[in-house]
């Protein structure tokens, strides 16, 4: 389809620098189309304020803002969490939410007759690939545009000169212009001074970070949280029952403030680059903790080392784009069922950035104080014998062989 044939585009729309300016170029650079704004609600909270306006004052026909979140916690991310898939040592908070907002994308654009579907992601990102991925699942003959890989502008500093020049307003200046992207589950911080892995970051610095403070700030008094879950599912916060969105934000307003969930990784970019981030996971911090300690008492052995095995390749599916995909589901449907008996209650102490044990049970915890102790117990020590003749047996033959005495 030629630039002039495209009429009306779907342009995904989260008002920070890249997409405020997308709006204006898309009409300059093809023909003056409609461009319909559609903003993703996965918990960004304040970042949806005045978004309307701005888009609407800078070209679009209308906003559309889609309530993703319990769809992003309830069939992305609890089926992580069971899996307890982290991609190297990110707890995969941008990745949980693109597949959902792309799906939306697509879903619009076909309701609304669109000739193209609009992204902001660059061309050096994981980004480009998980909406296009969902855009292609659900509307795979739509025509997708991504003006990193078109226009000449080369940097942040040279977005923002195009957004003044256009009277584009934005939030930032160029003295805090890092590219974050906040959801429900996580804030990351990449850019300015943060491209140098040699520099230390000021987490201190007044608007730096804004789903807590840093462990250097948080109380010197411990704070202490119990999460109650039901097969593999968080239910409850210190005996509260709530659903699994209310239980994130909860627990991002109590890990927050104690400091909880702050990594400074380089990690690997789908693409093939390293890229240094700061990232915030004050609430899916705390969920991942809890829930392998559960799993220590409620899961067998096999099957806990098969499912850590499988967390690798269910985070790599996610990071990658993938969600959509028969892969997933049959992963999920494993990480489901080995969940079957996480049922219990997880008692945490939470200071200076530390998550600390302080208490788990389970109605189908596979401990047995009696087999363990160290004082008297109905295991029979002396059947040990035998079965490590039988386990090493192979060891024994092996050395005989190069003894030459088999």
């Amino acid at each position: 389809m030629k630039k002039e044939e495209i009429k009306k585009i779907v342009l995904a729309y989260s008002g920070g620098l890249d997409t405020s300016i997308i709006i204006p170029w898309l009409k300059e650079n093809y023909n003056n189309p409609e461009i319909i704004a559609v903003s993703g609600n996965v918990g960004q909270a304040d970042e949806l304020e005045g978004l309307e306006e701005k888009a609407l004052k800078t070209g679009a026909s209308k906003l559309i803002v889609a309530d993703l979140v319990d769809e992003m916690v309830d069939e992305v991310i609890i089926p992580s969490l069971k899996m307890g898939a982290k991609y190297e040592t990110y707890l995969l908070g941008t990745a949980f939410a693109r597949p959902v907002i792309g799906k939306k994308l697509a879903e619009i654009a076909l309701a609304e007759g669109a000739d193209a579907v609009c992204h902001g992601a660059t061309g050096k990102g994981n980004d480009q690939v998980r909406f296009e991925l969902a855009i292609k699942r659900f509307a795979p003959n739509m025509k997708i545009i991504a003006p990193w890989r078109e226009w000449d502008i080369k940097s942040r500093e040279e977005e923002i000169d195009y957004a003044e020049a256009h009277n584009v307003p934005l939030k930032i200046s160029r003295e805090t212009n890092y590219s974050k992207d906040k959801n429900l589950w996580h804030l990351s911080h990449e850019g300015l001074d943060l491209e140098d892995p040699a520099n230390e970051p000021d987490l201190d610095k007044p608007g730096f970070l804004e789903m807590g403070v840093s462990p250097m700030k948080a109380p010197d008094k411990p704070a202490y949280v119990t999460i109650d879950f039901e097969s593999g599912a968080p239910v409850a916060v210190d005996g509260e029952k709530m659903k699994a969105s209310k239980i994130i934000e909860k627990l991002n307003e109590i890990g927050g403030a104690n400091g909880i969930g702050i990594i400074d990784i380089v990690e690997n970019r789908l693409v093939g680059m390293k890229d240094r981030g700061i990232y915030e996971t004050p609430g899916g911090t705390i969920l991942y903790f809890a829930h392998a300690q559960l799993e220590m008492l409620t899961v067998d052995k096999d099957t806990l080392h098969v499912k850590q095995k499988l967390a690798v390749d269910y985070a790599d599916l996610i990071y990658n784009g993938k969600w959509y995909s028969p892969l997933q589901e049959a992963l999920t449907s494993f990480a489901n069922e080995s969940n079957k008996y996480v049922t219990g209650s997880v008692k945490l102490k939470l200071y200076k950035g530390n998550i600390i044990p302080a208490g788990t049970t389970s109605p189908y915890s596979l401990y047995s104080e009696n087999l363990v102790t160290f004082g008297e117990s109905d295991y029979d020590q002396a059947q040990a014998a035998g079965f490590i003749n039988l386990w090493g047996l192979p060891t024994k033959v092996q050395a005989l062989r190069e003894q030459g005495k088999l």
